[in-house]
Parts: structure tokens; C-alpha cells; sequence
């Protein structure tokens, strides 16, 4: 019991399937995304977050 041994830790991200809805579009629009992604949204709002996704190549 004094091997030392110690199990390999993955810390994951705190992913969440959101429907957020899109003002200017009309639309809800589902997004898998991280706890630090739905404080994101509420700093800089869903437009400005969609419009990086969409240049970055994601298709929502």
C-alpha cells in the first residue's frame, strides 16, 4: 500500500446542449456549450458570439 501510485486525472469541460434565442434572426439556435461559453454570450451577446463561430467555419 506505500507504492505511491496515483490514477491519471482528466479534468473535462462543463459542456451543455442551450437553446438560445437569436433576436435578430427570429430563431432559437441549439448550441453544445461550456459554462465559461454561456457567461461569454452574456458578456458580448449571441450576435457577436455567432458571428465569431460562423468565421471560424462552425455552421449554426
Amino acid at each position: 500500500s506505500h507504492a505511491n501510485n496515483k490514477t491519471k486525472r482528466r479534468f473535462l469541460p462543463n459542456l451543455q446542449y442551450r437553446r438560445i434565442w437569436v433576436e435578430t434572426e427570429k430563431r432559437w439556435v441549439r448550441l453544445r456549450i461550456t459554462n465559461a461559453g454561456l457567461r461569454l454570450i452574456d458578456k458580448n451577446g449571441i450576435d457577436a458570439v455567432l458571428a465569431e463561430l460562423r468565421a471560424s467555419g462552425v455552421k449554426v
